[in-house]
């Protein structure tokens, strides 16, 4: 933006100084992606199931919710039961398209990233043995498992993951659903005027396009804007807790006296990428509220306000971040062009399928019980 890039990441990020950008086709629309419809609704069914977790009672969902743009809706996500995270829950629109996953880029694919939501002690803490005895004693998955991938054996962790990274990649913005992208197609009504200003803005004055660039309008990147630590970091024992083992399990040098996010340093110690985060996709963030890697800003409104200032306040924050100098109607112009990013209405608010998880294809014992359900019994019965 004037100097300026910002970057939702769930929020936003950056400015640059002045530079020529490319034409508008260089903005968009997003790709289509090569899906494997069976794999993907097999893939479907999982994410909506809580046996995925480690108590059996967590589904993918509950952080991915599609009712509120597959984050969560709150600054900071709630952890595994017993703990609390330290970030802001990513959405997972348009999450196949990314480069690196996770605030850091600590993911460098999307089946790495799943996998490591599946495993990790802090998010559903599963174990991939345990979930593959699961599957086995679910008629429905066996059956599919076997359909899908060909087997004549039982479903293997590997095809798990597998099944759920097929159907987070169908979870991507529609053109036709899009304005921009209807606009950028031709139709120069899909824009109103006053996002046409706020695209203007976008490639020019405000400089945008510097970060948020290509079909994904992302540079994909890592940048330190000076978003500020959010309070409860310095307040939650739990959240504490999380960030501190995070740094302790990677390498962090004095983890033990930490309470801050250093984000890509965290991964590659260099003292340059101190508190950098990766620019996200601008894409559907009308739906991905609150922003940044931490939720600190609340609205659209809010994150161009907060680049408008110049970003906050940070040792090592890009030193061409500076203020923006852009009027009460350019922000205004910014804002509603920003939303017109996002799809006309909450895209795939009805993923969930109307049959699943446990009441929807119960566990079944082998060979035992005369093949009837297994059926949860109070243990003081």
């Amino acid at each position: 933006m004037g100097l300026a890039a910002f970057v939702v990441v769930m929020g936003f990020a950056l400015v640059f100084a002045p530079s020529v950008f490319a034409a508008d086709t260089d903005l968009g629309p997003l790709p289509a992606l090569k899906v494997d419809e069976k794999k993907a609704e097999l893939g479907k069914l999982l994410f909506f199931d809580k046996r995925i977790a480690g108590n059996a009672a967590r589904s993918c969902s509950e952080c991915h919710n599609p009712t509120k743009g597959f984050g969560d809706g709150m600054a900071l996500s709630e952890g595994y039961p017993g703990t609390q995270h330290w970030r802001n829950a990513q959405t997972l629109l348009n999450a196949a398209h990314q480069k690196d996953l996770h605030w850091p880029g600590s993911q460098g694919d999307l089946d790495t990233s799943i996998r490591t939501h599946v495993t990790g002690w802090i998010l559903m803490n599963d174990d991939g043995r345990a979930l593959e005895e699961r599957m086995i004693l679910v008629p429905e998955y066996r059956n599919r498992f076997k359909e899908v991938y060909k087997i004549n054996r039982h479903p293997m962790f590997g095809q798990i993951m597998g099944a759920l990274s097929e159907f987070v990649k169908t979870l991507t913005s529609d053109p036709k659903k899009v304005p921009f992208d209807r606009y950028l197609g031709g139709d120069k009504s899909a824009l109103t005027p006053q996002q046409v200003q706020g695209l203007d803005l976008f490639k020019g004055k405000a400089n945008c396009a510097a970060c948020h660039n290509g079909p994904l309008l992302s540079d994909k990147g890592y940048h330190n804007t000076g978003v500020p630590t959010h309070p409860e970091l310095l307040t939650n024992p739990l959240r504490q807790i999380a960030a501190r083992l995070e740094n302790m399990t990677i390498g962090v040098s004095g983890y033990d006296t930490m309470i801050e996010d250093l984000g890509r340093y965290m991964y590659t110690k260099n003292k340059k990428d101190i508190r950098k985060f990766r620019t996200p996709s601008l894409r559907e963030a009308k739906y991905t509220a609150p922003y940044m890697h931490n939720g600190t800003l609340a609205t659209l409104a809010d994150v161009v306000e907060f680049y408008n200032a110049g970003g906050g306040n940070d040792s090592n924050k890009d030193a061409a971040l500076k203020p923006l100098g852009l009027t009460a109607e350019e922000k205004a112009a910014l804002v509603a062009f920003l939303q017109g990013l996002s799809s006309d209405t909450s895209p795939y608010v009805d993923a969930q399928p109307a049959k699943y998880g446990e009441e929807g294809y119960p566990y079944q014992a082998l060979k035992i019980n005369e093949g009837k359900p297994w059926v949860k019994k109070d243990p003081r019965d």
